[in-house]
């Protein structure tokens, strides 16, 4: 199985994720943006999948402490360049497993796709 979980380490959904799958003995890779880094290869993929709009955490204290003029002029172009420069405004957890990507923790989610 091929789990990848992609976030911060210091965050409590990331946490919960962690926690969930190891307790249903699910093997994963946990690629974590500040140390291991976020190449654009691996954003572009990851907006390719889930949409930048849905990838941007609106309520974290990245975006909060952007600029009104920043925020409402926000476009594609200007989302990847944000969250390449500050990762952790990207929502977290992502969850990619046999080409599917899922954006945040959910309980039923994760049982439907990791457990057949």
């Amino acid at each position: 199985m091929d789990v990848v979980l992609y976030g911060i380490n210091n965050c409590d959904t990331i946490k919960k994720a962690k926690r969930w799958l190891a307790e249903n003995n699910i093997e994963f890779n946990f690629h974590d943006y500040r140390k291991d880094g976020l190449s654009e290869s691996l954003l572009n993929q990851l907006e390719d999948n889930l949409g930048w709009q849905a990838m941007i955490n609106k309520r974290g204290t990245t975006w909060r402490k952007l600029a009104e003029e920043t925020k409402s002029a926000i476009d594609q172009d200007s989302a990847l360049a944000l969250m390449a420069e500050n990762p952790a405004i990207i929502k977290r957890p992502i969850l990619t497993y046999a080409g599917s990507f899922e954006l945040g923790f959910s309980n039923d989610k994760y049982q439907q796709l990791l457990i057949p």
